[in-house]
């Protein structure tokens, strides 16, 4: 039986590249060699391009995401694994390209990827099933703001925070009426739409979720305890941060947690990696958000997950990819 290609696909647009590269390269080295050939695929805002192993780069055909070898051969893939953090590869634009050319692909859907790339979406989607979230104002860029009223209605300190983007890019904690306007300026470079939350004092934890084996099954809760205010960039990729797994919960509260998880992941039809955001308040688990092409480096969260729960990269792995295989066009 000839072996299947796997494009691991990588970069993006967005900051989240960096972080991407490292994912990829995590997933490039961890896919079986026994039953896969492995190419690295870097998608970036200037180009898209296929790296040989002598760091050759090769160019993508956009109209069929295919490449041309220098020996007149044509390099096609049997599934891309998509790998990129923020856009195109976790807002549904690449998955919508490549439903369109027939290209099979790892992870959830366009429509699921474009969703919960919406913070203010998800949220509105999941409180119908019964998934609280924090209070929130929801503007617009150029839309009046009228802070007093704002304040009114959320207390202090709020969380000022873009509406789509990852990687927790332009929040800004909020404990002084005066400081509002220049957090919604800082939010406001990231994208045109932006949410204020209330704050919900509790614990912040990371919950990984995934389809293994035809089953959802939550990786783990991981207890993040931010050297900053709260989970930020640097918290999340540059250290400034303890991350406890398992969290230090109840079994009640970690059953509430692991039921609500998976409850938000199969009430929007979700396929792939996962990694919820929730605030645990009173034994309430309270969603911040969901993202569906988490880091995927060897620091990253649901890799340490993975390990703990008895699955190991290549198994995570593998699975993704014999799921897309086996996924109709």
């Amino acid at each position: 039986m000839s072996k299947k290609s796997v494009a691991v696909v990588m970069g993006g647009y967005s900051d989240e590249y960096v972080v991407s590269l490292k994912s990829g390269q995590l997933i490039y080295d961890s896919l079986d060699r026994n039953l896969y050939d492995v190419y690295k695929v870097i998608i970036l805002k200037d180009e898209w391009y296929f790296l040989d192993e002598n760091n050759h780069k090769f160019p993508i055909s956009k109209g069929d995401f295919t490449v041309a070898l220098d020996n007149n051969r044509t390099l096609k893939f049997d599934v891309c694994f998509n790998i990129i953090h923020g856009t195109p590869g976790e807002n549904g634009i690449l998955q919508a390209y490549w439903d369109a050319i027939g290209q099979k692909y790892t992870g959830c859907d366009f429509y699921q990827s474009a969703l919960t790339f919406n913070k203010k979406d998800t949220l509105a989607v999941l409180s119908k099933y019964g998934i609280p979230s924090a209070k929130s104002v929801y503007l617009r860029k150029g839309e009046n703001i009228n802070v007093d009223e704002i304040i009114d209605n959320l207390g202090l300190p709020v969380f000022v925070k873009p509406n789509q983007s990852g990687s927790s890019l332009g929040i800004s904690k909020v404990k002084e009426k005066s400081e509002l306007i220049a957090a919604t300026e800082i939010a406001f470079k990231e994208d045109d739409e932006i949410l204020i939350e209330s704050f919900l004092n509790g614990m912040e934890v990371s919950v990984g979720v995934i389809d293994y084996k035809g089953e959802t099954i939550v990786l783990g809760i991981t207890e993040i305890v931010p050297k900053n205010e709260f989970f930020d960039y640097e918290a999340k990729y540059e250290g400034a941060s303890e991350e406890i797994t398992p969290a230090r919960i109840d079994d009640e509260t970690r059953i509430r947690v692991e039921e609500i998880a998976k409850k938000a992941y199969n009430s929007l039809g979700m396929s792939g990696f996962s990694r919820s955001e929730f605030i645990l308040m009173d034994g309430i688990p309270y969603m911040l958000e969901m993202n569906t092409n988490p880091g995927f480096s060897p620091a990253s969260i649901l890799p340490q997950q993975a390990k703990i729960y008895g699955i190991s990269i290549t198994d995570l792995c593998g699975n993704e990819v014999e799921k897309a295989l086996n996924k109709r066009n």
